[in-house]
This record gives structure tokens, C-alpha cells and sequence, in this order.
């Protein structure tokens, strides 16, 4: 959420912002806003000029009763009383055109960063830079599910019956592969100096609208009947929210933390064999990191946190490269993004397995997350979040790039240790 100060200033720029995230459905927003904060701040006015006359007359009241003068105490008493009903009108008034406000500034987008490319959608992101070599093997990768299920690795069909489409039974070895690396990227965050965090699995309603916008909040989260909470779909929504309505002093940031957890999602894709599988699923659980801190520090902790995700994939002998998302694939809160994205040697192409991005002061705006300033002051922070790892592709690109042609898989040196020490996997059926 955008400062409101700033949109009565600049109700232009936020216009052109919008522009540029193709949401010219929205325009008519900031012209609304205006006047309804400017009807709002007059209100306020009266109310508070009603305020001070009523404390006045008080004072007067009680002047007039010590001095036995009761005729004249009781008339202002009736002026009192006639501003008294016109105080609560006002107050009334206060507390809607408030909440009109708040509900419209929670759709305005977020003013992103100038270097954003302009786009439409994800197909005008842009690629930053590449890491580690993309190889095709002169042999067939088979599809990642063919590969898993040599191993007897997963099971798809019992998993259906119980759950549902979308889910799946992790088995021996690939299971093992998918806890190790969750146990290895907590590893290495920890090793970079973040403090490790498992945190609550739910959230309250007022924690999902402060990290999300409401479009993201209907595509994306499961509700609770009968409860005000809903199922996490990443563990950044809690991770956040644990700062929820706090000040801290300037010198206590950044904080810096990694957190696991599982990750509830609605969104199931069906476009293509490529997002079935564990590609695109309900249930999954992901390694993440958040930082909060400083404005002028979240441009540094941008770059620092998606350089983590490259770093650890290459650890694992996983090529990959960054692209810079367009304005139109940026949500709304977001002021900049990258995705991490795998090469898949099977589909010689890159696939997304993470995202990184910088939401400014829009998620501490919304949860009043705020900082102390040494000389007293107080302003919003700026919050970060990335994905580490999400074991579910991870495997993907890790099956696929570490497959040998007798179907055996390696173990880079880095995840041994997670793995009992094996250096290689060897598949239970041909």
C-alpha cells in the first residue's frame, strides 16, 4: 500500500504507474480516493472543532454552577448536547469514508522501481545473467515423475485417492533427496548468517491482507471454516506477519531469517504435461528467507538474497539464470522482482523454481511494522523475501541435471552428508 500523502501530491505518477502494470481499470481509483480523503479530512475538521467547543463549554458549565448561575449552565448544557449528536454523526462519517479509503488504497498497486522493464506479462521478462553451463546429454531424460518412479520414488495414484489431484506420496530415496535438501538449504542460510525459524502454518485474516493483495488472497489461500484463519501459501506470509503492529530500534536491523515450512495452494495448473507431476501442486514445502530493514538497505539486501538461491543451486550442479520481471507480472505490492529459474535438460529450456523480491514499505505500511529513527522519529521499514529452495522442482531440476545414462543419479559433495554419504543413487527397477 502506497503512501497516502504521496498519491495527493502525485496523483499523476501513480496514474502512469498504473499504466505501466496495464491496470488502467484502476485509474479512476486515485481520483475517487482524492476526494474521499479530502471529504474525510474535513470531517475530521468539524469533529475536532466540536471537540474543543465541547471541552470549552464544559469549562463553562462548571464556572456556572459554582457561581449558582444553573438557568445559564443549562442552556450551554443544551448546546452541549445538540453538538454531542452532531460529534457522533461525524465520528460515524469518520469511520466509513476511513475504511473506503483503506479499501481502495489496498488495490492501488505499488509505485515500482524505475528500472523495471514495461510489459504486459511474463513473456517481456527479461534475462540478467546466467550461471553454470546448460548441458544436453546425448542420451533421453526421461520425464521427472518416469525418473522418480525407477526408484519407486513416488506414488501418484495413492495419493490421488486420499487427497486428491495435486498431492503425492514422497518414497525412500527420492523422499530422503527432498528432506536433505531442505535440511541442507536451512544449512547454508544459517551459514550466511540468518536465524533459522519453523513458524505457525496458519494465519489470521488481517496478517494475509498486510502481506498480499486481495486478488493474490483468492487465488491463492485456503480458509479455515468457522475460524479466522487461513493455511500459509509460503512461509514469508508468517514470517511477516510476526512483525506485525511493532517498532524497532534502527540499530537492531536488519533482521535476517530463514524459515521452513509446508505451503498450502488453491492454484493447481492443468496447461500441458509439464506442470503435472510435482511441478504445480496444492501441498509442498519450501525453504525461505525475509528481511526486514532499512529503505536505503533493501536495494543491497535485494541483490545479496537472490545471489543465495544461485549460489546454493550451483552448489548442487544445477545451471541457472535470473530474469528480471516486467511491470505486468510484478503483484501488487511488489516495487521489484527476479526469478530464479533451472535448467531443465529434458525441455532445454529454463523452468522458474524461486522468486525474489523487494516490497518496499507497501507489507510494513499495511502491518504497521515501523522503526525507530535515533533521533526519535518514526518511519515504515522496507521487507524482503526469496525462496531458497522448494524441494518439489528442485528435485526436478536436480534428477535431471545430476541423471546418468544408466538411470543412476549423483550426489554432489555438498548434499553427501544429508544423504548418508552417498555419491550416487542407483534406481530399484529398470
Amino acid at each position: 500500500m502506497i503512501d497516502l500523502k504521496f498519491l495527493r501530491e502525485n496523483p499523476e505518477a501513480v496514474k502512469q504507474n498504473m499504466k505501466n502494470k496495464f491496470q488502467e481499470h484502476k485509474l479512476s481509483m486515485v481520483d475517487e480516493v482524492i476526494e474521499l480523503d479530502a471529504k474525510a479530512r474535513r470531517t475530521q475538521q468539524e469533529a475536532d472543532e466540536l471537540r474543543a467547543s465541547r471541552k470549552k463549554l464544559s469549562k463553562q458549565i462548571g464556572v456556572l454552577m459554582g457561581q449558582g448561575k444553573k438557568e445559564e449552565a443549562e442552556e450551554i448544557k443544551a448546546q452541549v448536547n445538540a453538538g454531542a449528536q452532531r460529534l457522533a454523526e461525524l465520528e460515524a462519517l469518520e469511520r466509513e469514508l476511513s475504511e473506503k479509503v483503506t479499501n481502495i488504497m489496498m488495490a492501488i498497486p505499488n509505485m515500482i522501481d524505475p528500472s523495471v522493464p514495461i510489459g504486459p506479462d511474463d513473456s517481456c521478462n527479461v534475462e540478467i545473467e546466467k550461471f553454470g553451463e546448460p548441458t544436453v546429454p546425448d542420451y533421453e531424460i526421461p520425464y521427472h515423475t518416469d525418473i522418480m518412479e525407477k526408484f519407486n520414488g513416488i506414488d501418484l495414484e495413492s495419493a490421488a485417492k486420499v487427497a486428491g489431484n495435486g498431492f503425492y506420496y514422497l518414497m525412500g530415496d527420492i523422499a530422503r533427496l527432498h528432506s536433505a535438501m531442505t535440511t541442507y538449504a536451512r544449512d547454508f542460510m544459517i551459514d550466511r548468517g540468518f536465524t533459522y525459524c519453523i513458524p505457525p502454518f496458519m494465519i489470521r485474516s488481517n496478517v494475509v491482507t498486510g502481506v498480499m493483495s486481495f486478488e493474490e488472497m483468492d487465488a491463492m489461500m485456503y480458509k479455515i471454516e468457522g475460524e479466522d484463519l487461513y493455511l500459509i501459501g509460503t512461509s514469508e506470509h508468517s514470517m511477516i506477519g510476526k512483525f506485525i503492529d511493532t517498532i524497532h530500534s534502527e540499530e537492531k536491523l536488519p533482521y535476517t531469517l530463514t524459515s521452513y515450512s509446508p505451503c498450502f495452494r488453491k492454484e493447481k495448473g492443468a496447461h500441458g504435461i509439464e506442470e503435472r507431476g510435482v511441478y504445480r501442486i496444492h501441498q509442498f514445502e519450501k525453504q525461505e528467507m525475509i528481511v526486514v530493514c532499512k529503505p536505503e538497505e533493501s536495494k543491497v539486501w535485494y541483490d545479496k538474497l537472490w545471489q543465495n538461491t544461485v549460489d546454493l543451486f550451483r552448489s548442487l550442479d544445477v545451471p541457472v539464470r535470473t530474469l528480471e520481471c516486467c511491470s505486468g507480472d510484478l503483484a501488487d505490492l511488489k516495487v521489484k522482482s527476479c526469478d530464479v529459474e533451472a535448467w531443465s535438460p529434458r525441455q532445454k529450456k529454463y523452468f522458474e523454481v524461486g522468486s525474489c523480491s523487494n516490497l518496499g514499505d507497501a507489507q510494513a505500511r499495511r502491518l504497521k511494522i515501523r522503526v525507530r529513527g535515533q533521533d526519535g522519529s518514526k518511519y515504515y521499514a522496507h521487507t524482503l523475501n526469496n525462496t531458497v529452495v522448494a524441494p518439489p522442482r528442485m528435485l526436478i531440476a536436480f534428477l535431471e541435471n545430476n541423471l546418468n545414462e544408466d538411470g543412476s543419479v549423483n550426489i554432489p559433495t555438498a548434499l553427501r552428508p544429508y544423504m548418508g554419504g552417498k555419491e550416487r543413487l542407483v534406481p530399484s527397477t529398470n
